[in-house]
């Protein structure tokens, strides 16, 4: 082992702990991916979940203004894309994910808009429509589909990309999983954050979010062997969480999946079955309420 391989396995080891610390359901998921690919999915959600702390409370806690926040999360992109250009950075969760970007293929085409979508965290309190879906795309779809790059480019040959397909899939997997966090923190994010990201009722938001869980569900069968039953999991683990955010008003706090119902989620997508599709209930159907 050369210095720099001790080097990114500290950076990895680092990159599974920061995970591990903030989301107990993708420690779950992760669980199902082959080998080849889960560290590299660990690494990517690392960063992600760095620069989401940096503009979702602790850099203000600290006591950074605005522009202090702004600049830390410029920093930031500055340092990613300057490892993923070289291949270091004295940064250990930004060194894991460089290493993966590097290994996989994962783009600044990719990169950059998600950066955005932070940035606007700082300064956007109400989004309409057009300003959701460019935030989404930024902040989830594209996360999506640099986990959909893992997938079809770890250990392949340089260059190697998703069908078209597999590119929509992701895409729309990662739009409904941000728009099932946006109906259970609704209240946290307008009470601590003065945020608003959605000008629509949860009836129509669960509606776009089970049409944006069928298309994906529709593909994921088409994923590699060694990712399909994580991301099988996943999409039903968010399928449940939408069911119960029709069912309830979450006055009683956060909307959860139960622990036994993960395991189960997981045991069933371990067996190799499809994702679970629900029949589409139109918003006429649905309460107005938030």
């Amino acid at each position: 082992m050369t210095g720099l391989d001790q080097y990114t396995r500290t950076a990895e080891q680092a990159a599974a702990t920061v995970i591990a610390a903030y989301s107990t359901s993708f420690g779950l998921a992760s669980r199902l991916l082959g080998g080849r690919v889960r560290r590299h999915i660990r690494n990517i959600y690392a960063l992600v979940r760095v620069a989401d702390e940096v503009v979702d409370g602790p850099a203000a806690e600290s006591g950074a203004d605005r522009d202090a926040v702004l600049a830390a999360v410029d920093a930031l992109e500055a340092e990613t894309l300057a490892a993923v250009a070289s291949g270091f950075s004295t940064n250990l969760i930004v060194h894991a994910f460089a290493h993966t970007a590097r290994s996989c293929g994962v783009t600044t085409e990719l990169i950059t808009p998600f950066f955005a979508s932070m940035r606007t965290d700082v300064d956007v309190a109400q989004h309409d429509r057009g300003s959701h879906d460019r935030y989404v795309y930024g902040s989830a779809e594209v996360v999506g589909l640099m986990c959909l790059q893992v997938f079809v480019g770890a250990d392949a040959p340089a260059g190697t990309v998703a069908s078209d397909d597999l590119v929509h899939g992701a895409r729309r997997l990662g739009a409904a999983f941000q728009d099932v966090n946006f109906l259970r923190d609704r209240r946290d994010d307008a009470t601590r954050l003065g945020r608003e990201y959605l000008d629509e009722s949860r009836g129509a938001v669960l509606d776009r979010v089970d049409a944006d869980l069928a298309a994906a569900a529709a593909v994921i069968p088409r994923l590699p062997a060694d990712c399909r039953r994580a991301v099988a999991a996943t999409h039903d683990l968010f399928a449940d969480l939408a069911h119960r955010l029709r069912d309830g008003d979450a006055a009683g706090g956060r909307v959860r999946v139960p622990n036994p119902t993960k395991a189960l989620i997981a045991l069933r997508a371990a067996t190799g079955a499809a994702p679970r599709v629900r029949r589409r209930r139109t918003a006429h159907h649905e309460s107005s309420g938030t």
